[in-house]
């Protein structure tokens, strides 16, 4: 007797388990052709039958929400940056919410004990230098050697009491907590001195390197050292330094933040320079200014400056002109230069739009030659290439060149080169 095939086998199996499968299923929980709602939208359907409403929004706080899309909501509808890391806003969700100042730990207790009564000694040490500042400047300078000797040693003593009022301060956790938090006053010498360490940790050195990867120096200034940070943005964007830049974005003009780290209010300079301009009859690069102002307040506390905002009779010598460069040509780099104005008084802008007019060939070595109380503080760069909008860009500036294209030049021949040995023989 011959058996069945194999596949039929595992068919029939296969057949007889589906069977068995349906028998075993209640009938009542079958789905059949019905004309009224499925289980899951009757289950969401109230007893008076109109359907629940949404649960109310979670409410957004700066201390608590943890998420992406929570912080951006907080930004979008209140206008607040998230506090702290977002590590910690998890972490203070599940907690009891214990002020940080009574932590339960007797380490931390104690600890804080002894840096209340280090504080204490170093506010003792401030007011005896205080005292001691203000008893050797009511002394005649012929007493003292001479007003050069008497101005030296009253430096150094103002500058060693402001080493103390950090002292006094920096190893209080709560002064540390309010610096993460981003809630610190920048009018108080230790949060002046936290935030300027942590620039010079890490952002400091990439504007650095940025300077010397583009040579900035010696390009444009022969020597360059940073003390202030100065961040640049268009629009809602952030443009790191040395980024590229669409044409179409930095049409309009850009929005400064310029952050100083030294007490007092002053005023600055700042001038925005393309030294990559094409000269084609000296087959040489020449510099452009694109933005010049002067006598723009800024202070640790006053830091934003959107340039497009500043007064064109108290401050702008001149305009923004959009960057832009020519098609063919490398890429332009954008300095940003901030100047501070050591003098006593603000510069003369009816002055320096006399001999500051000029766009083509504008020199910064010029301008701080012609005003010697200008000190560089602060700088930041990007760079532009030719794209899509470069040349709807220049219709609109006015600039000439549209249809210009710069070819590179095809290199010489070397006559030095040694000859084919061929035509010799």
């Amino acid at each position: 007797m011959k058996t069945a095939p194999t596949y039929l086998g595992r068919t029939a199996t296969r057949y007889l388990r589906s069977i068995s499968r349906n028998l075993s299923t209640p009938l009542g929980v079958q789905r059949t052709f019905t004309s009224t709602h499925c289980q899951k939208v009757e289950a969401s359907l109230s007893s008076t039958g109109h359907p629940e409403p949404p649960p109310p929004p979670i409410p957004l706080d700066a201390n608590t929400v943890s998420t992406h899309r929570e912080e951006r909501l907080l930004l979008y509808q209140k206008r607040i940056h998230p506090v702290g890391s977002r590590r910690r806003r998890a972490a203070i969700q599940s907690s009891d919410n214990v002020p940080f100042e009574q932590m339960p730990y007797q380490c931390f207790q104690e600890a804080r004990r002894v840096l209340a009564e280090d504080r204490e000694e170093k506010l003792a040490q401030i007011t005896q230098m205080r005292k001691r500042i203000s008893h050797w400047q009511n002394i005649p300078a012929e007493e003292q050697g001479g007003e050069a000797t008497k101005k030296g040693k009253l430096v150094r003593m103002q500058k060693y009491l402001e080493e103390l009022k950090i002292l006094a301060d920096v190893n209080d956790p709560v002064i540390k907590k309010r610096f993460e938090d981003g809630m610190g006053d920048m009018n108080r010498p230790i949060y002046r001195y936290l935030a300027d360490k942590k620039w010079r940790q890490y952002n400091r050195l990439l504007l650095m390197q940025r300077i010397s990867q583009h040579h900035i120096v010696p390009d444009l200034l022969p020597h360059l050292d940073p003390t202030a940070s100065v961040s640049l943005g268009f629009r809602r964007r952030n443009v790191q330094p040395g980024e590229f830049v669409d044409s179409r974005v930095s049409e309009i003009p850009a929005r400064l933040n310029i952050q100083v780290y030294d007490k007092g209010e002053r005023l600055v300079t700042i001038a925005v320079v393309d030294p990559d301009v094409p000269d084609v009859q000296t087959d040489s690069f020449n510099s452009r200014c694109h933005f010049l102002a002067a006598n723009v307040p800024i202070s640790p506390t006053t830091t934003s400056v959107p340039l497009a905002k500043l007064s064109k009779d108290k401050h702008v010598v001149q305009s923004w002109l959009s960057p832009y460069a020519q098609k063919g040509s490398p890429y332009h780099r954008l300095v940003v230069f901030v100047l501070q104005q050591d003098g006593t008084e603000p510069l003369d802008i009816a002055h320096l739009r006399q001999y500051q007019s000029q766009r083509e060939g504008w020199r910064l070595k010029g301008l701080m030659t012609k005003n010697q109380s200008l000190r560089p503080i602060g700088v930041s760069l990007f760079r532009t290439v030719w794209d899509e909008g470069t040349d709807g860009v220049m219709k609109r500036v006015g600039v000439e060149g549209v249809e210009v294209e710069y070819v590179r030049k095809r290199p010489e021949k070397n006559v030095y080169k040694k000859k084919d040995g061929a035509r010799y023989r």
